[in-house]
């Protein structure tokens, strides 16, 4: 442990949120001389740090809201094939969300979302290197590639859009046909008729072990864990002093918001209404499969993934509009075991885990990092939608450097917290 992180007159940071965010907050937080408390009403990994792709997927900067989104999306409500799902008693309260989050749907604004998310997103896996490094997390990271397997080649071409978004902004790409990718994984080849290869991607063999040890990481480094729920932020004059929990009160000189979804709440006591909603996210596990692909796929028909995991294929992608329910839907897991099974006819496995969570989605598809104008000690890291486990640790070194005076080299205004005023 360091003499700094020691030394109780070292700044106090109180980071609200033990996912992937959080976590990688805290981390930068003590390799810069601070004390560390972190505040989560469940503990490390509980949501959606551990129910996602696993992917680091630096390539993953086009938004949901392409331009043709608009037509397309009606359509695929009432597919029970596609990949977008709703519950209908929800909808009269996300319409004005829906109206927001539909307007980045635009030419003229997609391209500078494709820009923000390159920004946060190009050197991902270096940057998970870079937090994992000598702690016990390395274990679960493996550097390698990403591929995103079409039909045919008529296919790939009709994603033109995208990939034209990741050339114009360096993302490497090799396109393959079915025979080069026979000869990069011969039990996957076969079954795609043409694929696109992204290096300098990686992916975590388990998420959820992966942030766990990292938190442990924080506790060995002389960091506090509160499991409680965050009721309030106090204030003396224009600076938030206090930290609110069912727990008692824990007073702090800084305070990061990286509670996912459940950070609205707190940004309106800011004075910030944040336009956010939670995306369901869906999972299941096959466990000890029969056949694991070499690397991650982007099944691009059905725009979900399958990820290579420590004794299980875990496939990943659904979303669903239903706000914070508890209760699952059904159609997604069978929609995700469906396609798995078509693509691996001969796929055997012990069992299959199943697992729904909550992204935070804002409206225009970037996270919010940065100070609140009103409270400037107050700090923002919430919002990734799709893209949290890829961009958490470039966000929580971000974020550290804010806190401790080092200005980050680059520019952060696409992220503002106020920018939704």
């Amino acid at each position: 442990m360091s003499e700094e992180v020691k030394n109780a007159d070292a700044k106090h940071v109180v980071v609200v949120g033990a996912g992937i965010v959080g976590i990688s907050a805290a981390i930068w937080l003590q390799r810069a001389g601070c004390r560390v408390t972190i505040v989560d009403r469940i503990g490390p990994a509980a949501g959606t740090s551990y129910g996602n792709a696993g992917v680091l997927a630096a390539a993953s900067v086009v938004p949901v809201t392409v331009p043709g989104l608009w037509k397309k999306a009606p359509g695929m409500l009432f597919n029970p094939n596609a990949p977008l799902f709703m519950r209908w008693s929800y909808l009269p309260r996300l319409i004005p969300f829906l109206l927001k989050y539909m307007s980045h749907a635009d030419t003229k604004k997609v391209p500078h979302i494709a820009d923000a998310l390159s920004l946060l997103l190009h050197d991902c896996a270096d940057q998970h290197v870079a937090l994992a490094k000598g702690t016990d997390a390395e274990r679960y990271l493996i550097e390698g590639d990403y591929l995103f397997c079409y039909r045919d080649k008529a296919a790939f071409e009709a994603d033109a859009y995208g990939w034209e978004l990741r050339r114009e902004r360096g993302h490497e790409f090799e396109e393959m046909t079915q025979e080069r990718l026979s000869e990069y994984d011969p039990g996957v080849g076969h079954r795609f008729g043409y694929a696109v290869r992204c290096p300098n991607h990686g992916h975590i063999t388990d998420p959820g072990a992966y942030v766990r040890a990292l938190a442990a990481h924080v506790e060995e480094q002389g960091g506090t864990f509160v499991t409680a729920e965050v009721d309030d932020i106090g204030f003396d004059g224009g600076s938030a002093t206090t930290v609110v929990t069912s727990a008692g009160n824990i007073d702090a000189d800084d305070i990061v918001i990286a509670t996912g979804v459940w950070s609205g709440p707190l940004a309106s006591k800011l004075g910030v209404k944040v336009p956010m909603e939670a995306e369901r996210g869906y999972h299941i596990e096959f466990v000890n499969p029969s056949i694991m692909p070499k690397s991650p796929i982007m099944v691009a028909t059905g725009k979900f993934v399958m990820t290579p995991m420590e004794g299980r294929l875990r496939c990943a992608g659904i979303v669903e509009f239903g706000g914070l329910t508890e209760k699952r839907s059904r159609a997604p897991f069978e929609l995700l075991k469906r396609q798995t099974m078509e693509l691996f006819p001969e796929l055997t496995y012990d069992s299959i885990d199943e697992w729904m969570g909550f992204r935070p989605s804002t409206t225009d598809s970037l996270p919010l990092i940065g100070a609140f104008e009103k409270v400037p000690n107050v700090w923002s890291a919430f919002g990734h939608q799709h893209i949290g486990l890829s961009g958490g640790p470039k966000t929580g070194r971000w974020i550290a450097q804010l806190i401790s005076g080092q200005a980050p080299n680059a520019d952060l205004s696409s992220f503002a917290p106020n920018r939704f005023h």
